[in-house]
Parts: structure tokens; sequence; C-alpha cells
């Protein structure tokens, strides 16, 4: 009896030992399969990579392809492996072999997602992409990818067919999509906000319909938060960025510039030609002088080749026409403007109010505060210069115009002395 039970025990004792060894051999077999891909096959592909035109774009070795597919070697190892490591329960071989198998379709699908990826961004580098896309239909495609390869996974982990783990999908994709409509209408948003980088934190967003005006401090699956320049704080739901338009003034932000459109009304009554003397006396202005010169030379040209007396006839300056090229040329020396981008100087249509003129052109900051120091001095400037060219704002009557208009008709007229008298 004594003889039988210490032979059981020397047994066990010996089948444990060889399971840990078993397993200790099967975890150094993947390691040293890990050290062999990774050292020498990886290493080997990049050489022989390198040694062509793709090896050496950017797009390739930025999705990590190559090392995606190396991690399925030692995934390999271990779930064939394992079956060769005695007395383990039969138990713990079906889990192991089943997680590593799972391991292998997920490593297989981010490598399919890393190409598709590379696909796009090369087909993004030709001339027409952005006529024709394609990154739509890419998404389209790694989304039906990923949803076959959770079905696989789950299969494989559950040890089942993945046809009988289709049969019920119909029905639980009907009841969930009923419970949980919000969450996916969310997720949805999500993954669409995220994959077409249209929200960051920090981004300034604008969306009137929403009351939101702001700083984006938080995206979240279901909420969006944006500070506005109150202070109070604006929850958007995720789904309303991508079924109504907003404002996303990142793109400013990263330009280094911000644009300043802006009109002043001219009197139409204040708009006339420019005398000699007047001409003379605008000569002092350093941002005209140049302008005078050439303007004066191609209107003698001009009306030499005429023939008339009539100045009428005659190509003459007008005052708004030299204002607004002095003001055009006032901005081109102007610290604050950035010279890179679009500057002009324009009139537009008359309107009752007066004539506008307006200013486009973008500050070399985007700071809100420094940029609104930059366009007040501008309009300060304007505004001040305007009385040297014979022009004059165009502003409603106020209460004090109507007050002195009606003091002046109840001013009595003097009296003319009677000639018979």
């Amino acid at each position: 009896m004594e003889l039988d039970y210490i032979h059981n025990l020397l047994t066990e004792h010996n089948g444990l030992i060889r399971m840990v060894v078993g397993v200790v051999a099967l975890i150094l077999a993947a390691s040293f399969t890990n050290l062999v891909v990774k050292r020498l096959v990886l290493s080997g592909i990049r050489r022989a990579m390198s040694m062509t035109r793709l090896g050496h774009d950017e797009a390739f070795t930025q999705y990590g392809l190559i090392p995606r597919l190396a991690n399925v070697m030692p995934a390999m190892v271990i779930m064939y492996g394992i079956n060769f490591v005695p007395a383990l329960p039969g138990a713990v071989t079906l889990v192991v072999r089943n997680v590593c198998a799972a391991f292998i379709i997920l490593t297989l699908t981010l490598a399919i997602s890393a190409l598709l990826n590379i696909i796009t961004a090369i087909y993004a580098r030709r001339p027409d992409a952005h006529r024709r896309p394609i990154k739509g239909y890419v998404q389209l495609v790694k989304l039906a990818i990923f949803a076959i390869a959770t079905i696989l996974i789950i299969a494989t982990l559950m040890d089942r067919s993945p046809l009988i783990l289709l049969s019920g999908v119909g029905a639980l994709a009907a009841v969930l999509m009923l419970v949980f409509q919000d969450t996916l209408l969310s997720l949805v948003a999500s993954v669409q906000i995220s994959s077409s980088d249209m929200l960051r934190v920090g981004d300034w967003i604008e969306m009137p319909q929403m009351n939101a005006d702001g700083d984006v401090i938080d995206v979240a699956l279901h909420t969006v938060k944006v500070q506005n320049w109150d202070k109070t704080i604006t929850t958007l739901p995720t789904r309303k960025l991508i079924s109504e338009p907003f404002k996303n003034w990142r793109g400013m932000q990263e330009s280094g510039g911000r644009r300043i459109r802006r009109s002043i009304l001219l009197d139409q009554n204040s708009v006339r030609f420019l005398t000699p003397a007047e001409m003379a006396r605008l000569r002092r202005f350093r941002p005209l002088t140049a302008y005078l010169d050439q303007k004066e030379l191609e209107l003698a040209q001009w009306n030499a080749r005429l023939g008339d007396a009539d100045p009428f006839n005659a190509r003459r300056l007008t005052n708004i026409g030299t204002f607004r090229a002095y003001l055009e040329n006032y901005l081109r020396q102007h610290p604050g403007i950035h010279q890179e981008m679009t500057l002009l100087v324009r009139q537009m249509a008359p309107t009752p109010e007066g004539v506008p003129m307006e200013i486009y052109c973008f500050t070399n900051t985007v700071a809100w505060a420094a940029y609104e120091a930059i366009q007040s001095d501008i309009f300060d400037h304007l505004l001040a210069s305007l009385p040297e060219f014979g022009l004059r704002v165009f502003q409603s009557p106020s209460g004090a115009d109507f007050a002195r208009l009606g003091a002046e008709m109840v001013t009595p007229m003097p009296r003319v002395a009677n000639e018979r008298g």
C-alpha cells in the first residue's frame, strides 16, 4: 500500500517536472524565434527594401507593416508547440491554442490595416488625388475587415465555428441597435472624427446653432465640451459634429496669419478729382511718392495721345483712387501684416450708406489681443487720414445733428431795409 502511494507520488512529481520543463522550453523556443525574426529576418528585409525606392518611402516605414507580421511567428510556435508539452491539462492546451490563434488573427488584421494606410498615403501624392479620393472606400474596407476579424476572434476564443456565431448576429444586432442607438451613433461619429482628423482637443470651433464658440477641452464618446470665450462650457453631442456644420479655426492658427476683412463707408459726395496743388501736397506722404510719379507719367502720356484740350475728357487722379493706393502701400509697409498672404484694398459697389472701401489682408499673428490691436491701429490711421484726401466717412445723422439743423431753421432771418423807407 505504501509502495503504491510512493509510486503515484513520484509519478505525479515527475509529470509536474516534465510539464514545467516543457513550458519553459516552449517559452524559450518562442523567445528565440522572436529574436531570430526581429534581429535577422527583419534586418534582412530592411536591407533588401533599402535597395528599392519603396524602402526609403516614409509611408512604408511609418505604419510598421513588417514588424506587425513578425509577431506572428512566436505566436505560431506557442500555438503548435503547446501540444507537445507533456502532462499539461487538455483545457489549458485548448485555451492557449485559441488565444494564440486569436492573437494571430488580430495581428494579421492590423497588418492589413497598415497596408491600406500605406496605399492611401501613396495614392494621396497623386496630382489628381483630391478629385478622386479613396479614403472613404478604404475606411469602408477596413471597417468590413475589422468586423470579420472580430467575429473570427470571438469564434476562435469560444472554440466554435464562425457560422454558428453568424447565425445569431442578425437578431442580436437588431436588439443592440435598438437599446444602444445613441451609443452606436456616437461611436460611429467618434470614429469618423478621429479618422478624418476633424477635431482635436485645443481646437477653436464655432457652432452658432449650438451656442458654441471657443476651445475644445474634452472629446469623449458621447459628448464634446467647448469652453466659450465668456468661460461658459457648452456640451455638444458627438454625433452633432457629423450631422451639422461647424467651423474649425485650426487652419487659421496653423497658417500663422489671421484675416482682416473690414470696410469703411465713404460719403459719395466727397469723391472728386484732385487738383495739381493737392497732388503736390500729397507727395509728402511716403507711401504715395512712387505711385504719384508713375500715375502722372502714365496720365501725361495718355492725355498727350488723346490731343483734347478739354480737361473733362482727360484722365485725372481722384481722391478716392489715390487714397486706395495710399492705403495699399501703407499695408505693404506695416510690420503687423503678413506680406506672403493675400493683401488687397478694393472699392465695393456703392450703397445708400456710401461707398464701401474694404481692406482684405492677414496679420502675421493669430493671437487674439495682438490681432485686434493691429486691426484697430490700421483703422485709426485710416479714419485720421481721410481729411487729407478730402474724403468724409458716411455717418447716419444723430440727435445732435437734428438739433443743430432745427436750431438753424428757427434762427430769424435778417431783415432787409425797406428801399422806400
